[in-house]
């Protein structure tokens, strides 16, 4: 391949470097060029692109990266259309993700030209959840790389999402005088909630006293009639003698760890008993937030072995109560998700011929302040309003308001980088964001809230789009999932395509004409209502 200037009248068949406009036609960035669109550029005076020339050899981004992602061998995994030279991988059931880095390790040892990325090994993850993507960075790659690569591909499964099953599980809690019957009944609750993303069931609760014969004969009980047993320990183990590890050894069975080096869960007590696993829950098993007992109960509901080395290997990434900032997704989801809306403002309304249209008056105020007070009139938790051309002209129109700004010094590459800006000023705790358009004049703060409702009550876990008698709109509320997404959008493009690769779940919601009001001429202005302003 070819990087660099290329005469425009050797351009056909290349590829577009940057975007660029001719006349009333703009050409994204990775457009591949057909002889109608050098004829449009040479009649715009353009003599010179920067662009890539495939050779005969190169394979194009996508194919390249489709290539590899065909290649792959892999369980309860789908890989997606190809777009922008990557295809990304999902989970088509909810499990716990393995990987043989050393196949990962190899690939990306061939070439930098071609990367491959995945969750961590043993991480949990739900249906439809990315795990891996296949990127190519430049526009075309030689084929005898990509040969490579689909060799090692050949070496044997390289990752799988090992699913959840239908496990049985009958749960211990062993009592001493003072314990609170309101305790036990919560960790009750909150090892049903702890089950319930898995599909796994709790069937059967006992309660005895702290006692290793009791504690022994109600876990040879159990295990007869179920997969699996979990005791909660009203005393954390102290010793490997303790009353927990001491009465899986009493029924018969056998402690195949006493301790992990994870943290909060180092008191877990793993076992087996009539070929069933036990578990010795840790203490910070009661609560819902991550701990190590989370990670050796995901791995045997996926039907995956855990040994002694294997919790011995846990230390690395094992220090968890340090980390305030880690993930807790069995948390139950707050009654009220936040929600940020970033109102993109940036653009240089070129279709216009000159004046700004977020400067034209709309009863005598102007259009950006007017759609910014109605995000404010919404239920969104803050405003975050991306300028670019005339930055301080609309900063100024937006004087006095409860706004902040995130300025996109990139505005001229397109909508990409007005995007990326402003989702990288959503707070740390919002679910979603909310991407209105800076030029919508009929859009309400009732329309808003509209949007909001529906992404609250679907989880914060959808997509939720504007729409007008069936056809599709804005705003757009994008859930978190898709923040990372956004920051490898490039060009004159919006969400959509992430959208569609990612295969979230999308709700439309109905919010009238507002959605389908388009500003972007003179006479659309106009006949909106508005008066530009030079």
């Amino acid at each position: 391949m070819k990087f660099g200037p290329v005469p425009i009248d050797q351009a056909e068949g290349a590829v577009l470097a940057h975007a660029t406009t001719a006349g009333e036609r703009r050409f994204r960035k990775a457009h591949n060029l057909s002889a109608q669109d050098v004829a449009a550029l040479k009649a715009a005076g353009i003599a010179e692109i920067v662009a890539a020339v495939l050779a005969t050899d190169d394979l194009s981004e996508d194919a390249a990266a489709e290539k590899i992602a065909a290649s792959m061998a892999h369980r309860n995994i789908e890989a997606k259309g190809a777009a922008t030279g990557r295809v990304n991988l999902h989970a088509k059931a909810a499990g716990v993700f393995t990987v043989d880095a050393t196949m990962i390790d190899a690939i990306n040892a061939v070439d930098p030209t071609i990367t491959i990325a995945t969750l961590a090994q043993h991480a949990p993850v739900e249906k439809g959840q990315m795990v891996a993507t296949v990127k190519i960075i430049p526009f075309a790659v030689a084929s005898a790389l990509v040969d490579e690569v689909t060799k090692i591909c050949a070496g044997g499964e390289i990752f799988a999402v090992n699913a959840f099953q239908p496990v049985r599980i009958g749960v211990i809690q062993t009592v001493l005088p003072g314990i609170k019957a309101s305790v036990l009944d919560k960790t009750l609750r909150v090892t049903e909630a702890r089950l319930a993303r898995s599909g796994a069931r709790l069937t059967t609760e006992r309660r005895t006293p702290h006692e290793i014969v009791p504690v022994a004969e109600a876990a040879a009980a159990l295990a007869r009639d179920n997969d699996m047993v979990v005791i909660f320990g009203a005393s954390a183990m102290s010793d490997f003698s303790d009353v927990v590890p001491a009465a899986i050894e009493r029924a018969g069975g056998t402690v195949i760890r006493a301790g992990m080096p994870v943290d909060p869960g180092n008191l877990l007590v793993l076992g087996t008993l009539d070929g069933k696993r036990v578990i010795g829950a840790p203490g910070c098993a009661r609560s819902p937030k991550e701990n190590g007992f989370d990670w050796v109960l995901d791995r045997l509901i996926a039907g995956l072995d855990v040994t002694a080395s294997d919790i011995a290997g846990m230390g690395v990434g094992g220090l968890l109560m340090e980390i305030p900032t880690r993930p807790q997704p069995r948390e139950p989801l707050p009654a009220g998700l936040k929600v940020d809306i970033v109102l993109l403002a940036a653009g240089r309304s070129s279709r216009m011929g000159g004046p700004n249209k977020l400067l034209a008056l709309f009863d005598g105020k102007p259009l950006v302040r007017r759609t910014a007070e109605r995000a404010l009139g919404s239920k969104a938790s803050s405003i975050i309003v991306v300028t670019g051309h005339q930055r301080e002209r609309v900063q100024l129109a937006l004087a006095g308001l409860d706004v902040t700004f995130a300025d996109n010094p990139d505005f001229a590459e397109g909508l990409s980088s007005s995007l990326k800006a402003g989702i990288a000023r959503v707070g740390a705790d919002a679910a979603g964001a909310m991407i209105v358009l800076g030029d919508m004049p009929g859009v309400s703060a009732a329309d808003l809230d509209r949007l909001i409702g529906a992404f609250r009550k679907a989880g914060g876990q959808s997509v939720v789009r504007a729409a007008h008698d069936g056809r599709r709109g804005n705003p757009v509320l994008l859930p978190r999932a898709l923040f990372a997404g956004v920051a490898h959008l490039e060009g004159d493009t919006g969400a959509r395509h992430l959208v569609e690769a990612e295969g979230l779940y999308v709700i439309d919601v109905e919010i009238g004409d507002g959605a389908s009001i388009d500003v972007d001429t003179r006479e659309a202005l106009e006949h909106a209502g508005g008066v530009l302003q030079d």
